[in-house]
């Protein structure tokens, strides 16, 4: 069973836990459910999207989305393993950790732990199984090990001007991008080109160009064997230590330990 195939059992059983391990390349449409979701990503890229966000998730790093959030999961790389639990919402309340979006990185006390998980793989899980209680310390858990969230943000819009303007700065990152080069390509002032992105992204023009370079920069990292002066060139930088400087400011950690981990 597919992982869209499986969205009407994850609440089938509100008690229990719902493990689905899956190795696919997929866009899992606007959804929401009961439960609380942990999601491992592994080998690749996962974009969250809730309302016009989009959230990056590295590999090795995995996402908690809390119950009753409607969002949209695409997981953008052939390779990536996508390891999924849902669990009860019972208790839900006591910890703020379950009721808010976060993103961490995985410690590998919880790689092994989820990765544990997938002996009830495409399974419910419930509290007369064996071994439910390693399920419930596993959540349990969750509050202590992610203690701080890392949020990439990459804002969206449903305005087609917006979206071709955003389109050409994908296309252009290695360029010398600028407010000036930008508002000359679409016959704009630069008044009027910083105002649609404050007003339709809610971002200026030089933090969504940053955050766009520094997802490239983290996708190119875990796909590709480019070297890190090839990965910062091609996303627009021409000087390793800028590139590693901004590169630390997302991440809290240097390309080359990044691609290491």
């Amino acid at each position: 069973m597919g992982l869209i195939a499986a969205l009407p059992e994850i609440d089938r059983h509100p008690d229990s836990v719902f493990v689905m391990h899956e190795a696919s390349e997929k866009l899992i449409p606007l959804h929401a459910h009961t439960k609380g979701q942990l999601s491992y990503v592994e080998g690749g890229v996962a974009h969250i999207t809730i309302g016009f966000r989009t959230y990056v998730v590295p590999a090795r790093h995995y996402f908690w989305v809390p119950k009753g959030l409607e969002h949209v999961v695409r997981i953008g790389h052939s390779g990536t393993v996508f390891r999924s639990l849902y669990f009860y919402a019972e208790h839900d309340e006591n910890h703020p950790f379950y009721s808010q979006l976060g993103i961490y990185p995985a410690s590998e006390l919880l790689i092994q732990m989820i990765g544990y998980s997938k002996c009830w793989d495409g399974r419910h899980v419930s509290r007369t199984d064996e071994n439910f209680e390693f399920l419930m310390a596993l959540k349990q858990l969750l509050p202590q090990l992610g203690h701080k969230s890392l949020p990439i943000v990459l804002p969206i819009t449903d305005d087609a001007r917006m979206n071709t303007i955003t389109r050409y700065l994908r296309q252009n990152l290695a360029e010398p991008l600028s407010l000036q080069t930008l508002s000359k390509e679409f016959s704009m002032s630069e008044r009027s080109m910083s105002r649609l992105f404050q007003a339709l992204l809610h971002i200026s023009f030089l933090q969504y160009l940053k955050t766009l370079r520094m997802i490239q920069a983290i996708e190119l990292l875990l796909k590709s064997r480019q070297s890190i002066s090839e990965i910062a060139f091609q996303v627009g930088y021409h000087n390793i230590g800028s590139f590693s400087n901004a590169f630390f400011e997302f991440t809290q950690a240097r390309p080359s330990d990044f691609r290491k981990n």
